[in-house]
């Protein structure tokens, strides 16, 4: 058995974020601190969003309980392949789980067209947005307590579509308004 706890996962992505753009910045012999800013905002959905998918909710003497992971509780997978079936079940916390999903990702939707400039439509944010739910949805698989949903992924996108369309319509707002100025 394994464990980590949410403070050890900070650590551990906050160290390798560092080390990372300390690299591109001796790399590069500078620091654009607009485009470090730009990145900060998705360092921050990463570390908000690994709270809320791999952590569970409850807490233990009062602190986030930790991911644990036990080889020999991870078949069966803990997986629902089928769309639909229980999106809409009505049980405690479907609600937070239906609009949660949406909502955790449309900052996504937000922050990567604008950290990464070949993310230059709606089209590819979305498809983007669906690669990171996918990736999060399949590195659930191994843990016993943590659901593998098509649910999830549908839901997830659909909130990085929403943010998409608020990134490029206040885009194209702002363009607007600057040819016409």
């Amino acid at each position: 058995m394994f464990q980590i706890t949410y403070g050890e996962m900070v650590a551990a992505v906050t160290l390798a974020w560092v080390t990372f753009r300390g690299y591109r910045a001796c790399r590069n012999k500078k620091v654009d601190w607009h485009r470090e800013w730009q990145l900060l905002t998705l360092y921050v959905c990463i570390v908000v969003i690994a709270r809320i998918v791999y952590f569970p909710w409850h807490h233990v003497d009062g602190k986030i309980a930790p991911l644990v992971f036990d080889a020999s509780k991870v078949f069966p997978l803990w997986l629902n392949p089928v769309p639909f079936v229980h999106m809409f079940d009505v049980y405690d916390g479907w609600k937070t789980n239906l609009f949660g999903n949406i909502a955790m990702f449309v900052p996504v939707g937000i922050f990567l067209p604008m950290c990464f400039k070949k993310l230059d439509n709606i089209r590819k944010t979305v498809l983007a947005g669906f690669c990171c739910s996918l990736f999060i949805e399949i590195s659930q698989l191994p843990f016993f307590d943590r659901l593998t949903d098509a649910d999830d992924l549908i839901l997830n996108t659909l909130g990085a579509l929403i943010g998409a369309g608020i990134y490029f319509g206040i885009a194209g707002f702002i363009k607007t308004k600057k040819s016409n100025a």
